[in-house]
């Protein structure tokens, strides 16, 4: 924990000035041009976010010839990791497709588990998120995992891209809280000294459990809005059929494939696996799928190159999200956020103090999770004794502080659901966004704060 304080601390030095001498504060220009350019029309996300990270470095005086540099560096990053996970579980799912997995895998759970009404649809896919989430301590990573096979499940009742983004950001986010191993929760032991069932008691189950009813609420919401105007474009082979019939092969590779996935799975929750452990449990899963269907290898790596090929895009755009926000923090912006408003801390009691920690946390610091969460901490622990905060509460504050902003913004975590959903409409998500920030978790701290 020590390690990462330090590298925050050697972060924040390197702040430069920002063009034309401007107040540090301008450098959340590209933030606020990312969001508007979010809602034009048209507007493909790889070039917004392309055309914001230029203007980042333009307004830090970034030499543009030194872009390449950066933006090699960036190949690097865990924002990279997140979209090549997602390119791998575009793969995974094209293997699974063709040799008929997919099919087989949907046409058994609509007629064993009877999965046939939108609602039900909702409620499996919800659970299915949180399970792999938990159990694998990554969003994107187990999210990539389930997508190929619930999106022909959910596309079978009529379920809507938009509908399936909502519940894998709504709902599978709140299996970070809930893990052991999540990056979330091993920081917040760190920062709290609070053992894990205590924490998963006051932060973790009660964020999840308002998170739960508002993604299944906005959910309902949304599927009712964009039922027969948007659908998944899947092939015929993977609908659900009431005459259809497994052949041996198939049989076999749906066997095998659920059986690896168990025990890859199993063995991740004992060796605390996470993001990097996903991209080996897709290609295991894949190959070994594969050689079960009797799948020529040359073949097998086409199908899982055609699959990736499906989301290279998404991949390019987390490698300039990486220097975009980069770009933001280095001009001070964040920083000069927090010094208008310290003047207000000593003013407030302690409902006052929790509503503005975690409006700032939300809203005026963005990057690395366990960075940011390590930047609330050092910003704001100092003052806990004298307003009268304990270390429950704190963690909660923390915990709302640094993940929520990933509904502030429509930022790696928002674009990473939809994404894999094969959505492309960003309103959804933000009124799941105006949910878990207002009415849900921000109320949520408030009441804690008077029980704590």
């Amino acid at each position: 924990m020590v390690r990462l304080k330090r590298t925050y601390i050697r972060q924040s030095k390197e702040m430069i000035t920002v063009l034309f001498n401007l107040p540090p504060i301008f450098g959340l220009f590209p933030l606020l041009l990312y969001i508007v350019l979010s809602f034009k029309k048209g507007m493909h996300p790889l070039v917004n976010v392309s055309i914001c990270a230029v203007v980042g470095a333009i307004l830090v005086q970034q030499p543009l010839g030194g872009l390449g540099g950066i933006i090699y560096k960036s190949m690097g990053s865990f924002l990279a990791l997140v979209g090549f996970i997602i390119m791998l579980g575009s793969g995974l799912g094209m293997v699974l497709r063709k040799t008929g997995v997919a099919g087989a895998i949907v046409n058994i759970m609509m007629r064993k588990i009877g999965v046939k009404t939108q609602k039900k649809a909702i409620l499996a896919t919800m659970v299915s998120s949180i399970v792999l989430v938990t159990l694998l301590g990554t969003l994107a990573g187990a999210n990539a995992v389930i997508a190929p096979i619930v999106i022909p499940l959910v596309a079978a009742v009529g379920l809507t891209p938009s509908t399936l983004a909502v519940i894998f950001q709504g709902a599978g986010q709140t299996g970070l809280f809930l893990s052991p191993f999540s990056p979330p929760m091993v920081t917040l032991m760190g920062i709290t000294g609070l053992s894990y069932p205590k924490l998963l008691i006051c932060c973790g189950l009660p964020t999840s459990i308002v998170m739960w009813i508002g993604t299944y609420l906005i959910a309902l919401k949304v599927q009712k809005d964009t039922s027969g105007k948007e659908y998944f474009e899947l092939e015929e082979d993977v609908r659900p059929s009431k005459n259809y019939k497994i052949d041996a092969i198939t049989k076999r590779a749906t066997s095998v494939f659920i059986i690896t996935m168990t025990l890859m799975v199993v063995y991740g929750i004992f060796t605390k696996g996470g993001a990097s452990f996903v991209i080996l449990v897709m290609l295991v899963a894949s190959i070994v799928t594969g050689i079960a269907a009797k799948m020529p290898m040359g073949e097998i790596f086409d199908n899982i190159m055609e699959g990736c090929g499906k989301m290279m895009w998404l991949f390019f755009m987390f490698v300039m999200f990486d220097p975009f926000l980069n770009f933001v923090t280095k001009s001070g912006a964040f920083t000069a956020m927090l010094d208008l408003l310290q003047p207000l801390i000593s003013s407030v009691g302690k409902m006052g103090f929790t509503l503005l920690t975690v409006l700032v946390g939300i809203f005026g610091i963005n990057g690395a999770a366990v960075a940011q969460a390590m930047m609330i901490d050092s910003l704001f622990k100092g003052f806990l004794p004298s307003v009268g905060i304990s270390m429950e509460l704190w963690g909660l504050i923390v915990l709302i502080g640094h993940q929520i902003t990933s509904y502030a913004y429509p930022g790696v975590d928002m674009i990473g659901a939809m994404g894999l959903a094969h959505a492309k409409n960003i309103k959804p998500m933000l009124e799941l966004a105006y949910f878990a920030i207002i009415p849900g978790t921000v109320i949520l701290a408030c009441v804690a704060s008077l029980i704590l």
